[in-house]
């Protein structure tokens, strides 16, 4: 039986994994170390809650006592590190939470696992492997006016918000600790994810649940901004293979080749949804907002044999929906909270 810590295992990736890896693999254990912040939602494990493979650990990645007795008791052979404070919007409000959510609790995971796996250095078992959960924010914006650019893993680091900025010290912090103490580490970057469980502060269960309450979509600046889109289903069988068949002290990129502007994304889910093309309201943007990111995820699939299942956008994004329409009672609690928080943003100049 293989154990694989999961950080922030009860937020909206690090919960389409845990479910993921228990249905599809009957040697994995997982214990699930969250904190539990507003963007975690502990009805999003519920169907595994039984399951004599998972624990739950209610916990912060920063509490370095508490991190290094879990390392210490689980002794996992697999930890995947989820847990990071993710919205951009809120990390141009307060970058501090996101320095130490992302960086100082990086280093937290890192100190532990260190300790546990190895002594002294040469040690180190090739079955152990500490997976960096990262994005392809970190390497800033791609221009509009050249749509065959694409960022690969060597691309240099350009991150244009606090968030960004969190993260890309993050992966760097992993890089030295597997320069430093040999640490076997990967990074993965994935590109925008989208699926059932996605906190409804994000692009588009934001949409989906105004529209559903009956109000009418919002769209940034000029809305031309774009993203390459994967389905979170996707992003998870790349994280199990980058685990399991990963070369050690490897950054992959994940992403599905499909490109889509805010705007075509918002009108796509206006159509799905029987409604008018403008139902819409244009907003302010936000500061620094990058243009466009795209990644080349070849040297992935070529290496791993991985390939993304979810090819047909629109039909991933008529599921969606289907499953907002259908769990309303999962995101109802902090829809009018989100939407106070933006209204919030709004009064204070943004």
């Amino acid at each position: 039986m293989r154990t694989c810590l999961v950080t922030g295992g009860a937020g909206f990736i690090g919960s389409n994994f845990v479910r993921y890896t228990l249905s599809h693999y009957d040697d994995v254990r997982m214990v699930n170390l969250d904190a539990l912040t507003y963007a975690a939602n502990p009805a999003s494990l519920d169907s595994v809650r039984d399951d004599p493979r998972y624990e739950f650990v209610h916990g912060n990645i920063c509490d370095r006592a508490l991190v290094r007795r879990i390392v210490d008791e689980y002794r996992p052979d697999y930890v995947v590190n989820f847990a990071a404070e993710s919205h951009v919007d809120r990390s141009i409000e307060n970058p501090a939470a996101f320095v130490e959510t992302n960086v100082l609790g990086t280093i937290s995971l890192l100190d532990a696992v260190r300790d546990a796996w190895a002594s002294p250095r040469a040690s180190f078992a090739s079955t152990h492997r500490y997976l960096q959960v990262s994005t392809d924010e970190v390497y800033g914006s791609l221009s509009l006016d050249a749509p065959r650019e694409k960022f690969h893993p060597d691309s240099p680091l350009d991150p244009r918000s606090p968030y960004s900025a969190s993260k890309a010290s993050a992966d760097q912090f992993v890089n030295a600790y597997a320069e430093t103490y040999g640490l076997p580490v990967n990074i993965s970057r994935c590109s925008n994810n989208y699926g059932p469980y996605q906190h409804v502060e994000k692009f588009i269960p934001r949409q989906v649940t105004n529209l559903l309450n009956g109000g009418r979509g919002k769209l940034f600046g000029d809305g031309l901004n774009v993203r390459d889109w994967i389905h979170v289903e996707d992003h998870c069988s790349a994280i199990w293979a980058i685990l399991t068949r990963g070369a050690p002290g490897r950054t992959y990129l994940v992403g599905a080749d499909c490109e889509r502007s805010n705007r075509e994304v918002l009108t796509a889910i206006l159509q799905a949804m029987g409604r008018e093309p403008n139902d819409f309201d244009y907003v302010r943007d936000r500061p620094g907002h990058d243009r466009r990111y795209a990644l080349d995820a070849s040297a992935t699939r070529a290496e791993l044999g991985w390939e993304p299942a979810h090819r047909d956008f629109l039909a991933g994004l008529r599921e969606t929906i289907a499953w907002y329409e259908n769990n309303s009672s999962w995101w109802e609690g902090e829809k009018d909270k989100t939407e106070a928080w933006y209204e919030g943003v709004g009064k204070r100049g943004r």
